[in-house]
């Protein structure tokens, strides 16, 4: 009897070697060669499952996009207003090794978004999905009776995006200037401001 093939265990396994080759050594390791080597195929025999390098990465991205949300979906539970916020902005930060990772990967994304339209599109449609969260929770909190600084709702959203941007790139570029406990400080005064009286 012929052996039974999961092509969707395939494309799986397939991006999950692209994520870890990205995670080693960036955009330019992900070969189609490369790939193809560590997961076990011949070279042509990943255009089945991946027509070009640009699908595939853009599938490795929807898999960090996806991760990501499943991880502040689980963590934020049944939390609002200022609770949320704090867990969310808290869990998106590169607080440990497995988030430092994630925002590597990231990072290599960001890059290639500048030349390839659609993935840059589908970062700004990420963005804009996050934005709206960070948004829902700050009207929220105000209602609570949490929230009551007098700064506008988008400007707050902005300095969270720059903070956990900004935080994601220094723990790559200059760890020592973006700390787990610098960031932890930065992020407890933006609480402080907002929750002041």
């Amino acid at each position: 009897m012929p052996k039974v093939i999961d092509h969707d265990e395939r494309r799986a396994h397939i991006v999950e070697v692209t994520w870890g080759l990205i995670v080693r050594g960036g955009l330019e390791a992900a070969t189609m060669r490369e790939i193809a080597e560590a997961a076990g195929f011949a070279n042509g025999a990943l255009k089945r499952y991946f027509p070009s390098k640009d699908v595939l990465v853009e599938a490795t991205f929807e898999r960090a996009l996806a991760m990501m949300h499943e991880h502040i979906t689980a963590v934020v539970a049944d939390h609002t207003g200022l609770d949320a916020l704090r867990i969310m902005c808290t869990a998106t930060m590169p607080l440990d090794a497995k988030r430092v990772t994630a925002g590597r990967v990231l990072f290599a994304f960001w890059e290639m978004s500048l030349s390839n339209k659609r993935l840059h599109n589908r970062y700004l449609a990420h963005l804009k999905s996050w934005r709206s969260l960070l948004h829902r929770y700050l009207r929220e909190g105000r209602a609570e009776g949490d929230i009551r600084t007098e700064l506008p709702d988008e400007q707050l959203v902005d300095e969270i995006v720059l903070i956990n941007a900004g935080s994601n790139v220094m723990s790559l570029v200059g760890p020592r200037y973006s700390t787990r406990k610098l960031q932890r400080q930065h992020l407890d005064s933006f609480f402080e401001r907002i929750a002041r009286p």
